[in-house]
């Protein structure tokens, strides 16, 4: 499964979305400020749901406002972690 659809899936089960809200997400689709589901324990939930899922390790310091700004920024977040795990 690729790493798009793997974050996808974490979106939808953490923010218990419908699977077809976040099919349609974008590189420029807002999430933290812009989705009500993703509130300051959602971020925790879902940096430990990507941790177990995609094996990757999030330290405090990789965490900026900008990676969780839209799910393009995500994505590409997940992705370099991906590559460099």
């Amino acid at each position: 499964m690729a790493i798009d659809e793997k974050l996808r899936a974490i979106l939808s089960d953490v923010l218990s979305l419908e699977a077809e809200r976040v099919e349609e997400f974008d590189a420029e689709t807002g999430l933290f400020g812009h989705l009500p589901e993703l509130d300051s324990m959602a971020v925790a939930t879902l940096f430990t749901e990507m941790e177990d899922r995609l094996d990757i390790i999030i330290e405090d310091e990789d965490v900026d406002g900008e990676m969780l700004e839209t799910y393009g920024g995500l994505l590409a977040f997940t992705e370099a972690k991906c590559i460099g795990a």
